[in-house]
């Protein structure tokens, strides 16, 4: 029987935790204003350092010319691209961690201030090794930076519904930034590559008090201890939350990620599908540039320019998936394997069409109009398509996993957006020379083969659903 003392003790916890439940510092309980001037300010610089990710990739001929670098038999133009992603993918693992236990709001903006920081020797680089370095470091940061912004919304809106729009707003900023950072490139390059850089250095310097004046502490752990040492009441409340040490979580970032990723089908073939869907954005910049100046004769300004249809392909994307989570919730009137509870498989209803039609379909117009004597316009509007496609999976995916993986969600999420952003480095290195060798039509319908077969994953999902549900029917019937 406990004593007397533990039972005030756990009921002065719970009326702190109470307390603490209510209290208007609470980053659940900011006034709705506040809390879209936080995800819009983070989605903006998300789109920001999407920029710096890939505007490089427009003057990389430049670039080679200014440092004599050879790219007779690799594309060694596109390593300012891959080093950016592998920063990226490394750095958010050991950044995010970090962000997350021990307060957001410096973190992120230190990370900013180093990131700005990190522009000038891209833009003064007086070698492509000093070049280079700086991409890593800017990647590593502007990992944490993109990331970040999914954590914002995690402490600040609380129900699936309220999230909706503003993790689909995520994945279009995120998609958005690395498909118009050619067409950035391609509109400041008239003026020399280094411009492209001081271009974004003077937008992220002009940002930075933005970010100063609205970014508040999103982690409510950080905010409770601040306010314990005011109220007395939240002090039990505080105690409760246990900061893990720094090698611990370094340790599980990698670990639990990792093991999730080989032991995981469903992680594992996700991974694959979003990655393979992330990555096309970056094969694009090769491939677009390499299909439109042979064949119609483009220049490295207007190959960059194309990307924009990407784009538009995302922003109907982005307008197709805002229905999704209102579909998910009512799944849970449907459920008859575990009655009243949404069904993940409910956010894979749409994403199978869309992988279809999008990006296969997409891909396979891209290939079979990229002809001399076909207008340029043809294989510009399977673009489109494939931007369709890449943004409704990839938002799918970031659901999916959430719903499915419950508390070790942060995890799975980890492993796929490490995938993604490896395959955003390094897929698209081999694509100059696949495109030459295979010719621009079996190249691009040998990456719609591999999108119909990554469309498996969710298809056969889907399936196993409706398997359990028939086993379940049959049950409760006899």
């Amino acid at each position: 029987m406990p004593s007397t003392a533990s039972v005030r003790s756990e009921r002065s916890a719970e009326i702190a935790q109470q307390v603490w439940r209510t209290d208007q510092t609470n980053p659940f309980n900011w006034p709705r204003a506040k809390k879209w001037r936080v995800t819009l300010a983070a989605a903006a610089v998300t789109f920001l350092v999407g920029l710096n990710s890939t505007a490089v990739t427009t003057p990389g001929h430049a670039i080679a010319e200014t440092f004599h670098v050879d790219e007779t038999h690799f594309p060694h133009s596109f390593w300012p691209v891959t080093v950016w992603n592998t920063g990226a993918a490394f750095g958010s693992i050991v950044g995010m961690p970090l962000l997350e236990n021990f307060g957001s709001r410096n973190g992120y903006l230190l990370s900013y201030l180093v990131f700005t920081i990190m522009v000038i020797p891209q833009a003064v680089a007086p070698n492509f090794a000093t070049l280079l370095v700086g991409r890593a470091i800017a990647g590593a940061l502007g990992g944490v930076l993109q990331n970040a912004m999914e954590t914002f919304i995690a402490d600040i809106w609380l129900t699936d519904e309220e999230r909706n729009i503003p993790v689909t707003l995520y994945t279009l900023v995120l998609t958005a930034g690395v498909t118009l950072g050619p067409a950035f490139g391609a509109i400041v390059e008239v003026l020399s590559w280094r411009w492209v850089f001081y271009i974004q250095l003077i937008l992220y310097c002009t940002f930075f008090p933005v970010l100063i004046l609205v970014i508040d502490e999103t982690r409510g752990l950080v905010v409770l201890s601040r306010r314990a040492r005011e109220d007395p009441n939240l002090e039990k409340a505080s105690r409760q939350e246990n900061r893990p040490s720094i090698p611990h979580l370094l340790f599980e970032a990698i670990t639990r990620p990792t093991c999730l990723l080989c032991i995981e089908p469903v992680v594992f073939c996700f991974t694959l599908w979003s990655s393979f869907s992330f990555g096309l954005v970056f094969i694009s910049t090769q491939s677009v540039a390499q299909v439109y100046s042979t064949n119609y004769a483009f220049t490295d300004a207007a190959s960059g320019l194309v990307q924009i249809t990407l784009f538009v392909g995302e922003i109907c994307g982005f307008l197709a998936c805002l229905p999704q989570t209102r579909y998910y919730q009512k799944s849970a009137a449907r459920n008859t394997v575990e009655a009243g509870v949404p069904v993940p498989e409910a956010r894979l209803h749409f994403s199978i069409p869309a992988s279809l039609l999008g990006l296969t379909g997409g891909l396979f117009w891209y290939a079979w109009g990229s002809f001399r004597y076909v207008h340029w316009m043809v294989p510009t509007v399977g673009l489109a398509f494939v931007g369709f496609g890449i943004m409704v999976i990839v938002t799918t995916v970031g659901f999916y996993i959430t719903d499915a993986y419950g508390k070790y969600a942060g995890s799975a999420i980890a492993a796929v957006a490490f995938g993604e952003s490896m395959f955003a480095a390094w897929l698209p290195l081999a694509a100059s020379s696949m495109y030459t060798a295979l010719g621009f039509q079996w190249a691009s319908s040998l990456l719609g083969f591999v999108a119909l077969i990554l469309t498996l994953a969710p298809i056969g999902l889907a399936l196993r659903y409706a398997k359990l549900e028939e086993d379940k029917y049959s049950t409760t019937r006899f």
